[in-house]
Protein backbone atom coordinates (compact mmCIF):
# COMPACT_ATOMS: atom_id res chain seq x y z
CA UNK A 1 0.00 0.00 0.00
CA UNK A 2 1.92 3.00 -1.32
CA UNK A 3 -0.63 5.77 -0.71
CA UNK A 4 -0.65 7.34 2.77
CA UNK A 5 -3.72 6.51 4.81
CA UNK A 6 -5.52 8.52 7.46
CA UNK A 7 -4.83 7.23 10.94
CA UNK A 8 -5.85 5.52 13.08
CA UNK A 9 -6.22 2.77 10.50
CA UNK A 10 -6.59 -0.97 10.61
CA UNK A 11 -4.99 -2.61 7.58
CA UNK A 12 -5.95 -6.19 6.73
CA UNK A 13 -4.07 -8.33 4.21
CA UNK A 14 -6.09 -10.95 2.33
CA UNK A 15 -2.90 -12.78 1.36
CA UNK A 16 -2.25 -13.46 5.05
CA UNK A 17 -5.83 -14.69 5.52
CA UNK A 18 -5.39 -17.12 2.64
CA UNK A 19 -2.05 -18.32 3.99
CA UNK A 20 -3.48 -18.84 7.47
CA UNK A 21 -6.45 -20.73 6.07
CA UNK A 22 -4.16 -22.98 4.03
CA UNK A 23 -1.98 -23.65 7.08
CA UNK A 24 -4.93 -24.47 9.32
CA UNK A 25 -6.62 -26.70 6.74
CA UNK A 26 -3.34 -28.57 6.30
CA UNK A 27 -3.20 -29.00 10.09
CA UNK A 28 -6.65 -30.59 10.26
CA UNK A 29 -7.50 -34.08 9.03
CA UNK A 30 -9.31 -34.47 5.74
CA UNK A 31 -13.07 -34.94 5.94
CA UNK A 32 -13.36 -32.45 8.81
CA UNK A 33 -15.20 -29.14 8.57
CA UNK A 34 -14.09 -25.64 9.57
CA UNK A 35 -16.21 -22.74 10.82
CA UNK A 36 -15.08 -19.13 10.93
CA UNK A 37 -16.13 -17.44 14.18
CA UNK A 38 -17.31 -13.99 13.13
CA UNK A 39 -16.67 -12.56 16.59
CA UNK A 40 -12.96 -12.36 15.71
CA UNK A 41 -13.50 -9.87 12.88
CA UNK A 42 -16.72 -9.39 10.86
CA UNK A 43 -15.28 -7.05 8.21
CA UNK A 44 -17.30 -7.77 5.03
CA UNK A 45 -14.31 -8.14 2.69
CA UNK A 46 -12.63 -10.63 5.02
CA UNK A 47 -15.91 -12.53 5.34
CA UNK A 48 -16.31 -12.79 1.58
CA UNK A 49 -12.77 -14.12 1.27
CA UNK A 50 -13.26 -16.69 4.02
CA UNK A 51 -16.55 -17.85 2.53
CA UNK A 52 -14.85 -18.26 -0.86
CA UNK A 53 -12.16 -20.35 0.84
CA UNK A 54 -14.81 -22.80 2.00
CA UNK A 55 -15.24 -21.98 5.67
CA UNK A 56 -18.67 -22.12 7.25
CA UNK A 57 -20.06 -19.32 9.41
CA UNK A 58 -20.50 -19.42 13.19
CA UNK A 59 -22.39 -16.44 14.64
CA UNK A 60 -23.69 -15.50 18.06
CA UNK A 61 -25.70 -12.31 17.53
CA UNK A 62 -28.18 -10.69 15.12
CA UNK A 63 -25.45 -8.38 13.83
CA UNK A 64 -23.10 -11.27 13.07
CA UNK A 65 -25.93 -13.14 11.37
CA UNK A 66 -26.63 -10.15 9.14
CA UNK A 67 -22.92 -9.91 8.30
CA UNK A 68 -22.75 -13.61 7.41
CA UNK A 69 -25.79 -13.43 5.16
CA UNK A 70 -24.49 -10.28 3.46
CA UNK A 71 -21.21 -12.10 2.74
CA UNK A 72 -23.11 -14.85 0.94
CA UNK A 73 -23.41 -17.71 3.41
CA UNK A 74 -26.83 -19.41 3.08
CA UNK A 75 -28.85 -19.01 6.27
CA UNK A 76 -29.53 -22.75 6.46
CA UNK A 77 -25.78 -23.40 6.72
CA UNK A 78 -25.04 -20.86 9.47
CA UNK A 79 -24.45 -22.12 13.01
CA UNK A 80 -26.05 -19.78 15.57
CA UNK A 81 -24.40 -20.13 19.00
CA UNK A 82 -24.23 -18.21 22.28
CA UNK A 83 -25.09 -18.89 25.92
CA UNK A 84 -28.11 -16.58 25.95
CA UNK A 85 -30.48 -15.79 23.10
CA UNK A 86 -33.42 -13.41 23.16
CA UNK A 87 -36.71 -14.85 21.96
CA UNK A 88 -37.01 -12.04 19.40
CA UNK A 89 -33.56 -12.84 18.00
CA UNK A 90 -34.38 -16.53 17.68
CA UNK A 91 -37.63 -15.73 15.90
CA UNK A 92 -35.84 -13.43 13.48
CA UNK A 93 -33.10 -15.96 12.79
CA UNK A 94 -35.72 -18.58 12.00
CA UNK A 95 -37.55 -16.19 9.67
CA UNK A 96 -34.28 -15.58 7.85
CA UNK A 97 -33.80 -19.32 7.38
CA UNK A 98 -31.33 -20.37 10.10
CA UNK A 99 -31.87 -24.01 10.95
CA UNK A 100 -28.90 -24.97 13.10
CA UNK A 101 -28.27 -23.71 16.61
CA UNK A 102 -26.13 -24.48 19.64
CA UNK A 103 -27.91 -24.64 22.99
CA UNK A 104 -26.39 -24.45 26.47
CA UNK A 105 -29.10 -25.64 28.86
CA UNK A 106 -32.54 -27.15 29.36
CA UNK A 107 -33.99 -23.64 29.31
CA UNK A 108 -32.20 -22.95 26.04
CA UNK A 109 -33.66 -26.09 24.46
CA UNK A 110 -37.15 -25.20 25.67
CA UNK A 111 -36.78 -21.66 24.31
CA UNK A 112 -35.57 -22.92 20.93
CA UNK A 113 -38.41 -25.45 20.78
CA UNK A 114 -40.99 -22.75 21.43
CA UNK A 115 -39.51 -20.50 18.76
CA UNK A 116 -39.34 -23.31 16.20
CA UNK A 117 -42.91 -24.38 16.98
CA UNK A 118 -44.14 -20.82 16.48
CA UNK A 119 -42.33 -20.72 13.14
CA UNK A 120 -43.71 -24.11 12.12
CA UNK A 121 -40.28 -25.67 11.56
CA UNK A 122 -37.97 -28.26 13.08
CA UNK A 123 -34.37 -27.24 13.73
CA UNK A 124 -31.08 -29.01 14.35
CA UNK A 125 -29.27 -28.34 17.60
CA UNK A 126 -25.77 -28.94 18.91
CA UNK A 127 -25.85 -29.44 22.65
CA UNK A 128 -23.00 -27.42 24.12
CA UNK A 129 -21.18 -29.24 26.90
CA UNK A 130 -19.20 -27.86 29.82
CA UNK A 131 -16.90 -30.76 30.60
CA UNK A 132 -16.34 -31.55 34.27
CA UNK A 133 -12.58 -31.06 34.02
CA UNK A 134 -10.57 -28.43 32.15
CA UNK A 135 -7.96 -29.42 29.58
CA UNK A 136 -4.35 -28.38 30.30
CA UNK A 137 -2.67 -25.52 28.48
CA UNK A 138 -5.73 -23.32 28.00
CA UNK A 139 -5.29 -19.65 27.17
CA UNK A 140 -8.79 -18.57 28.27
CA UNK A 141 -10.70 -21.20 30.22
CA UNK A 142 -14.03 -22.14 28.66
CA UNK A 143 -14.88 -25.36 30.49
CA UNK A 144 -14.26 -27.32 33.67
CA UNK A 145 -15.33 -24.34 35.78
CA UNK A 146 -18.61 -22.62 36.59
CA UNK A 147 -19.58 -21.06 33.28
CA UNK A 148 -22.38 -19.65 31.18
CA UNK A 149 -21.10 -21.86 28.36
CA UNK A 150 -22.74 -25.26 28.04
CA UNK A 151 -24.47 -27.78 30.26
CA UNK A 152 -22.20 -29.58 32.72
CA UNK A 153 -21.47 -33.06 31.40
CA UNK A 154 -22.44 -34.55 34.78
CA UNK A 155 -25.85 -32.84 34.52
CA UNK A 156 -26.47 -34.31 31.07
CA UNK A 157 -25.36 -37.78 32.20
CA UNK A 158 -27.67 -37.63 35.23
CA UNK A 159 -30.72 -36.34 33.33
CA UNK A 160 -30.23 -37.30 29.68
CA UNK A 161 -33.92 -37.30 28.79
CA UNK A 162 -34.06 -33.55 29.42
CA UNK A 163 -31.31 -32.97 26.82
CA UNK A 164 -32.19 -35.48 24.09
CA UNK A 165 -34.43 -33.17 22.07
CA UNK A 166 -37.86 -31.63 21.75
CA UNK A 167 -40.80 -31.88 19.35
CA UNK A 168 -39.32 -29.15 17.15
CA UNK A 169 -35.64 -29.53 18.10
CA UNK A 170 -33.55 -32.48 16.97
CA UNK A 171 -30.36 -32.76 19.02
CA UNK A 172 -27.99 -33.81 16.25
CA UNK A 173 -24.60 -32.97 17.67
CA UNK A 174 -22.38 -32.02 20.58
CA UNK A 175 -20.43 -28.78 20.93
CA UNK A 176 -17.34 -28.82 23.17
CA UNK A 177 -15.12 -25.75 23.19
CA UNK A 178 -12.63 -26.12 26.01
CA UNK A 179 -10.18 -23.23 25.68
CA UNK A 180 -8.61 -20.58 23.48
CA UNK A 181 -5.22 -19.51 22.18
CA UNK A 182 -3.40 -22.80 22.68
CA UNK A 183 0.08 -22.63 21.20
CA UNK A 184 1.33 -26.22 20.97
CA UNK A 185 0.27 -29.33 19.10
CA UNK A 186 0.41 -31.24 22.38
CA UNK A 187 -2.05 -28.89 24.12
CA UNK A 188 -4.45 -28.93 21.18
CA UNK A 189 -4.35 -32.72 20.88
CA UNK A 190 -4.93 -33.15 24.61
CA UNK A 191 -7.92 -30.81 24.46
CA UNK A 192 -9.51 -32.58 21.50
CA UNK A 193 -8.84 -36.02 22.99
CA UNK A 194 -10.64 -35.14 26.20
CA UNK A 195 -13.55 -33.64 24.26
CA UNK A 196 -13.78 -36.75 22.09
CA UNK A 197 -13.90 -39.04 25.10
CA UNK A 198 -16.57 -36.96 26.78
CA UNK A 199 -18.55 -36.89 23.54
CA UNK A 200 -18.41 -40.69 23.28
CA UNK A 201 -19.97 -41.09 26.73
CA UNK A 202 -22.66 -38.54 26.04
CA UNK A 203 -23.46 -39.93 22.58
CA UNK A 204 -24.16 -43.34 24.09
CA UNK A 205 -26.32 -42.02 26.91
CA UNK A 206 -28.28 -39.54 24.80
CA UNK A 207 -28.79 -42.16 22.10
CA UNK A 208 -30.83 -44.24 24.53
CA UNK A 209 -33.29 -41.34 24.65
CA UNK A 210 -33.61 -40.81 20.92
CA UNK A 211 -30.82 -38.32 20.16
CA UNK A 212 -28.92 -39.17 16.96
CA UNK A 213 -25.54 -37.50 17.38
CA UNK A 214 -24.11 -36.94 13.89
CA UNK A 215 -21.91 -33.87 14.46
CA UNK A 216 -19.04 -33.35 16.87
CA UNK A 217 -18.01 -29.69 17.08
CA UNK A 218 -14.68 -29.60 18.92
CA UNK A 219 -14.31 -25.81 18.85
CA UNK A 220 -10.81 -24.56 18.26
CA UNK A 221 -8.31 -22.70 20.37
CA UNK A 222 -5.67 -22.45 17.62
CA UNK A 223 -3.26 -19.81 18.88
CA UNK A 224 -1.84 -16.68 17.27
CA UNK A 225 0.08 -13.70 18.66
CA UNK A 226 -1.90 -10.62 19.65
CA UNK A 227 -0.40 -7.14 19.33
CA UNK A 228 3.06 -8.72 19.34
CA UNK A 229 5.50 -9.46 16.56
CA UNK A 230 5.43 -12.99 15.21
CA UNK A 231 3.52 -15.48 13.12
CA UNK A 232 0.55 -17.73 13.84
CA UNK A 233 1.69 -20.66 15.95
CA UNK A 234 3.22 -23.67 14.25
CA UNK A 235 0.82 -26.58 13.75
CA UNK A 236 3.08 -29.04 11.93
CA UNK A 237 2.16 -32.60 12.82
CA UNK A 238 -1.29 -31.78 14.21
CA UNK A 239 -3.23 -33.44 11.38
CA UNK A 240 -1.45 -36.76 11.84
CA UNK A 241 -1.83 -36.61 15.63
CA UNK A 242 -5.54 -35.87 15.36
CA UNK A 243 -6.15 -38.59 12.77
CA UNK A 244 -4.51 -41.17 15.02
CA UNK A 245 -6.41 -39.92 18.03
CA UNK A 246 -9.77 -39.92 16.22
CA UNK A 247 -9.14 -43.46 15.00
CA UNK A 248 -8.89 -44.45 18.66
CA UNK A 249 -11.60 -42.26 20.15
CA UNK A 250 -14.19 -41.60 17.42
CA UNK A 251 -14.85 -44.77 15.38
CA UNK A 252 -16.52 -43.93 12.09
CA UNK A 253 -15.18 -40.40 11.77
CA UNK A 254 -13.46 -41.22 8.46
CA UNK A 255 -16.88 -41.95 6.92
CA UNK A 256 -18.54 -38.94 8.53
CA UNK A 257 -20.34 -40.69 11.38
CA UNK A 258 -19.99 -38.41 13.21
CA UNK A 259 -18.79 -35.47 11.17
CA UNK A 260 -16.06 -33.64 13.06
CA UNK A 261 -15.90 -29.86 12.75
CA UNK A 262 -13.66 -27.17 14.19
CA UNK A 263 -13.95 -23.42 14.73
CA UNK A 264 -11.39 -20.66 14.36
CA UNK A 265 -11.31 -16.91 14.40
CA UNK A 266 -8.00 -15.80 15.87
CA UNK A 267 -5.79 -18.13 13.81
CA UNK A 268 -7.41 -17.23 10.49
CA UNK A 269 -7.31 -13.44 10.73
CA UNK A 270 -5.17 -12.45 13.73
CA UNK A 271 -1.88 -12.02 11.90
CA UNK A 272 -3.61 -10.41 8.91
CA UNK A 273 -4.26 -7.11 10.71
CA UNK A 274 -2.06 -4.13 11.60
CA UNK A 275 -3.10 -0.95 13.40
CA UNK A 276 -1.43 2.25 12.24
CA UNK A 277 -1.42 5.12 14.72
CA UNK A 278 0.12 8.60 14.69
CA UNK A 279 2.06 10.21 17.53
CA UNK A 280 0.18 13.32 18.70
CA UNK A 281 2.42 14.45 21.53
CA UNK A 282 5.69 13.57 23.27
CA UNK A 283 6.48 15.10 26.63
CA UNK A 284 8.19 14.43 29.92
CA UNK A 285 6.11 14.19 33.09
CA UNK A 286 7.47 13.50 36.60
CA UNK A 287 10.64 12.08 35.14
CA UNK A 288 8.82 9.83 32.65
CA UNK A 289 8.58 10.09 28.87
CA UNK A 290 4.94 10.15 27.77
CA UNK A 291 3.86 9.39 24.20
CA UNK A 292 0.27 10.25 23.25
CA UNK A 293 -1.17 8.49 20.20
CA UNK A 294 -4.29 9.08 18.13
CA UNK A 295 -5.48 5.56 19.01
CA UNK A 296 -6.13 4.06 22.42
CA UNK A 297 -8.27 1.52 24.23
CA UNK A 298 -11.26 2.68 22.19
CA UNK A 299 -9.58 1.23 19.07
CA UNK A 300 -7.35 -1.49 20.51
CA UNK A 301 -8.80 -2.58 23.80
CA UNK A 302 -7.82 -6.21 23.42
CA UNK A 303 -10.77 -6.78 25.74
CA UNK A 304 -8.90 -4.88 28.46
CA UNK A 305 -12.14 -3.01 28.97
CA UNK A 306 -13.70 -6.42 29.53
CA UNK A 307 -11.22 -7.27 32.32
CA UNK A 308 -8.93 -9.22 30.03
CA UNK A 309 -5.80 -10.43 31.76
CA UNK A 310 -2.91 -9.91 31.39
CA UNK A 311 -3.13 -6.19 30.56
CA UNK A 312 -2.51 -5.22 26.96
CA UNK A 313 1.05 -4.06 26.27
CA UNK A 314 1.31 -3.91 22.47
CA UNK A 315 4.47 -3.85 20.42
CA UNK A 316 4.91 -0.57 18.56
CA UNK A 317 6.93 -0.76 15.36
CA UNK A 318 8.54 2.30 13.79
CA UNK A 319 10.30 2.92 10.48
CA UNK A 320 13.18 4.41 12.50
CA UNK A 321 15.13 1.18 12.70
CA UNK A 322 18.32 3.05 13.58
CA UNK A 323 16.85 4.36 16.81
CA UNK A 324 15.11 1.34 18.29
CA UNK A 325 14.94 0.85 22.05
CA UNK A 326 16.02 4.42 22.67
CA UNK A 327 13.07 5.50 24.81
CA UNK A 328 11.36 4.06 27.88
CA UNK A 329 7.93 5.65 27.67
CA UNK A 330 4.40 5.60 28.95
CA UNK A 331 2.13 5.05 25.93
CA UNK A 332 -1.38 6.49 26.03
CA UNK A 333 -4.26 7.22 23.72
CA UNK A 334 -6.20 10.47 23.26
CA UNK A 335 -9.14 9.74 25.58
CA UNK A 336 -9.97 11.95 28.54
CA UNK A 337 -9.38 9.24 31.14
CA UNK A 338 -6.24 7.91 32.82
CA UNK A 339 -7.47 4.42 31.93
CA UNK A 340 -6.58 5.03 28.28
CA UNK A 341 -3.20 3.42 28.70
CA UNK A 342 -1.47 0.86 26.51
CA UNK A 343 1.72 0.63 28.50
CA UNK A 344 3.29 2.25 31.58
CA UNK A 345 6.74 1.34 30.36
CA UNK A 346 7.42 0.51 26.71
CA UNK A 347 10.63 0.52 24.68
CA UNK A 348 10.26 2.89 21.73
CA UNK A 349 12.44 4.70 19.27
CA UNK A 350 12.84 8.45 19.78
CA UNK A 351 9.55 9.52 18.23
CA UNK A 352 8.13 12.95 17.57
CA UNK A 353 4.63 14.23 16.77
CA UNK A 354 3.58 13.13 13.31
CA UNK A 355 5.46 9.83 13.34
CA UNK A 356 3.37 6.77 12.47
CA UNK A 357 3.73 3.61 14.54
CA UNK A 358 2.32 0.16 13.81
CA UNK A 359 0.85 -2.50 16.10
CA UNK A 360 1.15 -5.93 14.45
CA UNK A 361 -1.15 -8.96 14.60
CA UNK A 362 -4.41 -7.30 15.59
CA UNK A 363 -6.67 -8.70 12.88
CA UNK A 364 -8.64 -10.63 15.51
CA UNK A 365 -10.25 -9.04 18.57
CA UNK A 366 -8.75 -5.66 17.69
CA UNK A 367 -11.24 -3.02 16.63
CA UNK A 368 -14.21 -5.32 17.23
CA UNK A 369 -13.29 -6.00 20.85
CA UNK A 370 -12.69 -2.38 21.81
CA UNK A 371 -14.59 0.44 23.49
CA UNK A 372 -15.57 2.12 20.23
CA UNK A 373 -18.46 4.15 21.66
CA UNK A 374 -16.53 5.55 24.61
CA UNK A 375 -16.05 9.35 24.31
CA UNK A 376 -17.24 9.43 20.71
CA UNK A 377 -13.96 9.61 18.80
CA UNK A 378 -14.23 8.60 15.12
CA UNK A 379 -13.66 4.96 14.45
CA UNK A 380 -10.49 4.02 12.57
CA UNK A 381 -10.40 3.70 8.83
CA UNK A 382 -10.27 0.05 7.77
CA UNK A 383 -8.19 -0.80 4.72
CA UNK A 384 -8.09 -4.20 3.02
CA UNK A 385 -5.13 -4.97 0.76
CA UNK A 386 -4.03 -8.08 -1.07
CA UNK A 387 -0.35 -8.90 -0.75
CA UNK A 388 -0.72 -11.44 -3.55
CA UNK A 389 -1.97 -8.72 -5.90
CA UNK A 390 -0.15 -5.44 -5.16
CA UNK A 391 -1.83 -3.73 -8.12
CA UNK A 392 -5.31 -4.29 -6.70
CA UNK A 393 -6.73 -1.04 -5.30
CA UNK A 394 -7.13 -1.05 -1.49
CA UNK A 395 -10.66 -1.27 -0.13
CA UNK A 396 -11.24 1.55 2.38
CA UNK A 397 -14.23 1.99 4.66
CA UNK A 398 -15.15 3.20 8.12
CA UNK A 399 -17.65 1.66 10.49
CA UNK A 400 -20.16 4.22 11.77
CA UNK A 401 -22.29 4.21 14.89
CA UNK A 402 -25.80 5.58 14.39
CA UNK A 403 -28.59 6.39 16.82
CA UNK A 404 -32.04 5.21 15.79
CA UNK A 405 -35.36 6.00 17.41
CA UNK A 406 -37.15 3.14 19.11
CA UNK A 407 -39.62 2.80 16.25
CA UNK A 408 -36.81 2.37 13.76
Amino acid sequence: MDEPVETPAYVYDLAEVRANHANLRAALPERTGLYYSLKANPHPVLLSELRALGTRAEVCSPGELDAALAAGWPAAEVLYTGPGKRAADLARALRLGVREFSSDSVTGLDQLDAAAAAAGVTVRCLLRINDDQPAPGQGLTMTGVASQFGADSSWVLEQPARFAGRDHVAVTGLHLYMGTNLDTVEALTAQFRRSSRTAARLTEVLGRHGADIGVLDLGGGFGAPFAKAGKAFELTGLAAELARMFDEEVPGWRTGTPEIVFESGRYLVGTAGTLLTTVLDVKRSHGKEVVVLDSGINHLGGMSGLRRLPPLVPHLVSERDDALDALDAMVTGPLCTPLDLWARSARLPHVRPGDVLAVPNVGAYGLYASLVAFLGHPLPVEVVVDGDDPDAPPHQSRLQLARLTAKE
